[in-house]
């Protein structure tokens, strides 16, 4: 009688000291690693400060190939630096957006603009402004070099957002109103959450577009002078002008395992976690895993430390939330004064707008001529030619199979992996290996510039719409099952609908990014030679690396009219299919 009543309790005893035993163990991991992370950046964060002699800076580094773990640690913290930059900026100027009706007006179309401007039209003007900040200092180019990989990153994220946002289901804002709920509130509880799933998988698609711009942030050549930074974009850069493609290929091996250690560590279990937000009645079982966050939840160091600082975030809610005020509160005036405001701020607005364009035409008429004003459109619709082919192949390939990945849990977890890689590298670095097939197949590259320009843009649909198939509501699902629907219905009616509002998201990135890539896919330098694809891309990389007045003139003329042409497109394609989004497919 005592051997049985004590044989569970025995159990229950061995099963708890395992669990002590294996939290313990998860204590020593998550504390060794902390520490290793700590030092590794402190380590490598000193040389961003380092002297450095700019008047005889080359747009070269050592290539040796034990250089590689140092050239990637630096990297990779430029990376994470410029992600945060991103995500502050994201929650500020999404929600603003979405929040404010007058703003929006403005917000939005800056945005075109900006994720419109290359990367090197940044360049051209941050450069020489960090240079001049931190003389004699490696800290100014490296500023620069962030803030690079940040306008490669923000754009897509904050998109992201704003769509979460405007597509927030109403009874949740609701609830917040009548919950009494602050401002601030209301961001972290109701905000955040729901666009998480969307954020993290769009803040991962922007982290593998930081990647593509590497090389043109690490080294890189303004009016004449070049800047390298030490970093494995600057290292391919160097690598691929000398045409040495094993050199190549060890950087494509370093970028592989930075990749796949990243995703392993960092990204994976950030996607795993963001299911907990997931907003549905019913459990799907498509919950993905993570060693390392089921590591981290059996460490008792997250909940040590959440207790520490537990006042701090108490405090800080009560202040922001007393300064944000309440949801649904602020002062609303009559018709007539809210007409008045929108004139007067549609005023300042157009003046501005005004203003900068009159300065603009100015300049390039002066030192351009208005002759090269044709020339130019004539490039940009080349260029246009080669973005809607991508968008166009992509969007028929990636679209029913992010629908079938994002659906299917085994397939997910199977695939997720070699996803992110995939998308996470930056096709840039095989631009040597492909060009080399170029060359010897004799293809010019005005047709091989539209596969370079796909390597890198393509992903940004693939993972919107596996992100925005994986957040469709589990009851959607279960009630198509339940009506017996045909596949075709099915993908018609429910799955088309359902990620819909991720493929615009996706796809105005992806045609944003695929202008951006032709500045690097219309211009290729291998094994001592450069080829040029004729397009508006190819004009912006010469124009940057130009010296003289006509530099600049040059310069901004490229950059004005790739705007034009983002802007217009968004205008009458995508903010169209944003407004369907909203009206029609949203929850």
């Amino acid at each position: 009688m005592s051997t049985t009543s004590t044989a569970p309790l025995a159990a229950r005893g061995r099963a708890g000291r395992r669990e002590r035993g294996a939290g313990i163990a998860a204590d020593v991991l998550v504390v060794l690693g902390a520490a290793a992370l700590i030092w590794l950046t402190i380590r490598v964060g000193q040389g961003m400060g380092a002297p450095m002699d700019l008047a005889h800076s080359t747009a070269r580094v050592d290539t040796d190939p034990s250089n590689l773990p140092y050239y990637a640690l630096r990297s990779l913290l430029r990376m994470f630096l410029a992600l945060a930059a991103s995500l502050v900026f994201t929650f500020a100027y999404a929600v603003l957006a979405a929040r404010s009706r007058r703003a929006r007006a403005v917000l939005l179309p800056l945005l075109d603009v900006l994720q419109s401007v290359p990367i090197l039209g940044f360049l051209s003007v941050t450069v020489t402004l960090f240079i001049a900040l931190f003389p004699g200092s490696t800290l100014g180019l490296e500023c620069a070099a962030i803030f690079a990989i940040f306008t490669s990153q923000a754009w897509n994220m904050t998109f992201a957002f704003y769509q979460s946002l405007i597509s927030q289901p109403r009874d949740l804002g609701e609830a917040a109103q009548d919950l009494g709920l602050s401002r601030w509130q209301c961001f972290w509880r109701l905000d955040v959450p729901s666009g998480m799933i969307p954020l993290v998988w769009n803040a991962m698609m922007s982290f593998g577009g930081g990647w593509f711009f590497l090389t043109a942030s690490e080294a890189v050549s303004v009016a004449g002078r070049e800047y390298a930074l030490p970093g494995i974009g600057a290292y391919v850069a160097s690598a691929s002008a000398d045409g040495d493609l094993g050199r190549v290929g060890w950087a494509i091996l370093a970028m592989i395992v930075v990749i796949v250690g990243v995703n392993l560590l960092f990204w994976s279990p950030l996607t795993a976690w963001a299911e907990r937000f997931r907003l549905e009645d019913s459990a799907t079982g498509r919950e993905p895993r993570s060693t390392v966050l089921t590591l981290l939840r059996r460490s008792h160091i997250g909940a040590a430390a959440g207790r520490v600082l537990a006042p701090v975030v108490t405090v800080g809610d009560r202040v922001f939330g007393t300064l944000g005020g309440r949801t649904g509160t602020g002062t609303v005036g009559t018709p007539a004064r809210r007409r008045l405001g929108d004139l007067l701020f549609a005023a300042v607005v157009l003046a501005v707008l005004g203003y900068g364009l009159y300065r603009c035409g100015e300049v390039i008429a002066r030192d351009a001529g208005l002759g090269e004003v044709g020339h130019v459109l004539l490039l940009g619709l080349a260029t246009m030619a080669r973005v809607a082919v991508v968008m166009l192949v992509a969007t028929v390939v990636w679209v029913p199979i992010g629908v079938i990945i994002g659906l299917n849990p085994a397939l997910s977890r199977a695939l997720q992996p070699l996803i992110q890689v995939c998308a996470s590298f930056p096709a840039n670095f095989l631009f040597p290996l492909v060009t080399a097939v170029f060359v010897a197949g004799n293809i010019p590259l005005d047709v091989g510039g539209v596969v370079l320009m796909a390597l890198g843009t393509q992903w940004y649909i693939l993972f919107n719409v596996i992100a925005a198939a994986s957040a469709i509501p589990g009851d959607l699902l279960e009630a198509a099952a339940d009506m017996r629907l045909p596949r075709l219905m099915t993908w018609r009616h429910v799955l088309l609908p359902g990620v819909f509002a991720g493929y615009v998201t996706g796809g105005i990135t992806a045609a944003g990014g695929a202008w951006n890539a032709s500045i690097v896919a219309e211009v290729v330098s291998y094994d001592g030679q450069e080829y040029h694809a004729y397009g508006l891309g190819d004009y912006i990389a010469r124009a940057t690396a130009a010296t003289g007045v006509e530099h600049t003139a040059h310069l901004l003329l490229g950059i004005v009219v790739m705007c034009l042409f983002v802007v217009g497109t968004n205008a009458a394609l995508w903010r169209r299919l944003y407004r369907l989004a909203e009206r029609r497919y949203s929850l």
